[in-house]
């Protein structure tokens, strides 16, 4: 039972309950009308604020990308209004209406925005028509397609300068434990680019310039991440072979096995795995001096479990016909220069992009490369999405659902990394990590993120 009563302008609530058959009072709580009113204000806050018009107006980016044909629907039932503004009329339509015949509509009503052609837009959402609330810029491009791809590759790079990969002690000609790469500063995952003002070209150029200079102090330009650093360090004499040290470990070259992610037939560039190489010593993501892509041959499958990765073993030689000149390692992938006569040109074998924003939930497939059959598509589920605002790894999560890569590899496994993800006839992403706790699962970029960096590169 529970009974409220108004004594002299507030409220009295009484909470009430039965024991034994006797009522007795079990709290007593005071609130003004204005208390009252605050709560009623604070909790229609709350469910606004939380309301899926809202909730999809938060989601909405500050810049929709869209592609010539493209459709893209606004179902908020908000009380706002839009207003669309720009000297290109014939960018948009909306709700099937030219810009030049109607600039306003009710979001209350579903908005339909349908991309005629390349240009730009703003549209400013008001509520009531009269408080601004939010810009949404509108590009549209020409569509873009890109040959899939799925093959497996054997990946080498070649770093600017030299590597540290480790620091270890120099016994001096006196028998005394010595230890100059730590007096000097020197780190793992730096990168020596300059010793006396002469670019290191590797590893094997580094130890002759330390030979030459026969024991005097060096200046030693390094990179540690995005700065370049300048050091001072003395060279000391081996006690057992006689040559000059530093007492550093350092390494200029990496190889190893991954899959093409797609070839963009106009640019003639390609995109692989969708993570950095990096070094696996230090963790640090190798500059590029160059390095090249070939064909890989699939030799044995390591098959993923819980808590240990699974592996596909590759072979490639120096004898093998190179495919691509790799440009640039980045977060995102490694890309390149693909030569003509490895592009696939064949209309039949060309899809458009998807943006973020239209990858849904629900069945996919990836094409990738995991015996000596060749390419093959294999079933997935999306089973996350993470929209972005900003470049990252890791937009989507993936499920490997096909019995037939479950009975070859347990899942994802390494080597797999920049697999194509293909959903509705459109590349939307490649593979990049696999959960070491759940090889079924993993990470996977937006094509979109991969794509940025193909459009950096100037030829």
């Amino acid at each position: 039972m529970y009974t409220v009563k108004i004594i002299n302008g507030r409220y009295l609530q009484h909470s009430i309950y039965y024991k034994n058959g006797t009522a007795e009072v079990l709290i007593v709580k005071k609130c003004s009308i204005k208390q009252l009113i605050g709560i009623c204000i604070a909790i229609l806050f709350l469910l606004v604020n939380y309301s899926p018009g809202i909730q999809g107006l938060k989601a909405l980016p500050s810049e929709l990308k869209l592609f010539e044909g493209d459709i893209k629907i606004l179902d908020l039932k908000l009380p706002f209004s839009v207003k669309v503004e720009t000297d290109e009329i014939d960018v948009l339509q909306i709700n099937g209406n030219s810009l030049g015949d109607k600039t306003i509509y009710s979001m209350r009503n579903t908005i339909a925005i349908e991309s005629i052609r390349k240009g730009n837009a703003l549209l400013n959402l008001k509520l009531f028509g009269i408080i601004p609330i939010k810009e949404l810029k509108v590009s549209v491009e020409p569509p873009r397609k890109l040959i899939p791809g799925g093959d497996s590759i054997g990946v080498t790079i070649y770093t600017q300068g030299a590597l540290i990969v480790g620091i270890s002690d120099v016994i001096d000609e006196n028998g005394v434990v010595r230890c100059p790469a730590i007096d000097a500063g020197l780190r793992p995952g730096d990168i020596i680019e300059k010793i006396n003002g002469v670019t290191v070209k590797n590893a094997d150029h580094l130890s002759l310039l330390i030979d030459k200079l026969k024991g005097r102090e060096l200046e030693i330009d390094i990179k540690r991440g995005n700065v370049i650093l300048k050091r001072y360090i003395n060279p000391i004499k081996n006690s057992k072979d006689g040559k000059f040290r530093l007492g550093i470990w350092v390494r200029d070259s990496t190889a190893g096995v991954g899959t093409l992610t797609f070839i963009d037939p106009e640019k003639q560039l390609f995109a692989a795995l969708g993570h950095a190489i990096t070094d696996m010593d230090t963790g640090a993501l190798l500059s590029v001096k160059d390095g090249e892509i070939v064909q890989a041959k699939i030799v044995d499958i390591i098959e993923g479990k819980k808590g240990k990765p699974g592996e596909i073993k590759g072979i490639f030689s120096e004898n093998q016909r190179t495919v691509g000149s790799i440009i640039k390692n980045t977060p995102f992938g490694i890309f390149g220069k693909m030569y003509n006569y490895a592009l696939k040109l064949d209309e039949n074998n060309v899809l458009p992009i998807c943006r973020q924003s239209d990858v849904r939930l629900g069945e996919a497939k990836i094409l990738s490369t995991v015996d000596n059959n060749g390419i093959r598509e294999y079933k997935v589920d999306i089973v996350k999405i993470n929209r972005q605002s900003y470049p990252g790894p890791k937009g989507m999560i993936i499920e490997i659902t096909d019995p037939n890569l479950l009975k070859k590899t347990g899942g994802i496994v390494q080597g797999m990394s920049g697999s194509p993800i293909i959903q509705d006839g459109k590349i939307v992403g490649a593979v990049t990590h696999v959960f070491v706790n759940d090889p079924k699962k993993g990470y996977a970029i937006f094509i979109e993120w991969m794509l940025d960096e193909i459009d950096k590169i100037v030829e």
